[in-house]
């Protein structure tokens, strides 16, 4: 597979400063801007799958006019947090 580039991009001295200044040992400016637009497009896809499905579970609330309180999904919430507690104590 061939490789492609990012655009160049112009920056603030004071933006590549502080970028330069967080770099691990032997990380590189590149390696850091392409995990940084990596995260961000991991970040960006799995906001909108969480939209999505935040849309489609309200649309499905109002076709079946069954709605949960905030105390309900608490509730629900912390039973299966307590159950899980309780199965790693055995």
């Amino acid at each position: 597979m061939k490789t492609a580039s990012l655009p160049s991009l112009r920056v603030d001295p004071e933006l590549r400063a502080a970028a330069e200044s967080v770099l691990e040992d032997g990380e590189t400016l590149s390696a850091f801007v392409e995990a940084s637009v990596k995260a961000q497009i991991h970040f960006r896809k799995t906001q909108s799958e969480f939209i999505a499905r935040g849309i489609a579970g309200f649309a499905e609330a109002e076709r079946t006019g069954v709605f949960y309180t905030s105390e309900d999904v608490l509730s629900l919430l912390k039973g299966k947090l307590e159950a899980a507690k309780a199965s790693r104590k055995r």
